[in-house]
């Protein structure tokens, strides 16, 4: 079974001087604003396309996690996992740092790396985002 997710931006001017908004049409979640310099600079209470991916990226690489662990008997605790997305203006996405930090019953420092790289390989937003250096820090909690 096929899901479609939609959003939709609306833009108005030119990149540097124009603003926009995106908003989450399937969740109802809302409608946020965005700015060039939201992107290219400081936020300023703005988002970005990156921070947008990043919170995909972050959530995607914990339910692939949490499902692997999950069918070799070890389900999670708990997992956090952090995203960060660099963006260079005129190169583009040029990096991604995963960071999870986990406690998983029944399951050692070794098999949580494991696990977690297995995620981070087989996620579908880190497949779609394979022509990006992607790298992962994983932090284990007894």
């Amino acid at each position: 079974m096929t899901t479609t997710r939609h959003a939709h931006t609306q833009w108005n001017g030119s990149l540097m001087e124009g603003s926009g908004e995106v908003t989450f049409r399937s969740s109802g979640l809302g409608t946020f604003p965005v700015t060039w310099a939201a992107r290219s600079a400081e936020p300023q209470g703005l988002t970005s396309p990156e921070e947008l991916i990043a919170a995909a990226h972050a959530t995607c690489f914990s339910m692939a996690l949490s499902n692997g662990l999950a069918k070799a008997g070890t389900p999670p605790t708990t997992l956090e996992t952090d995203a960060e997305v660099d963006f260079t203006p005129g190169v583009g996405i040029t990096a991604i740092r995963l960071a999870v930090t986990g406690r998983v019953p029944g399951l050692d420092a070794a098999g949580f790396s494991a696990a977690a790289e297995q995620a981070k390989v087989n996620c579908p937003v880190s497949k779609a985002l394979a022509a990006v250096d992607i790298t992962l820090s994983v932090t284990f909690v007894d």
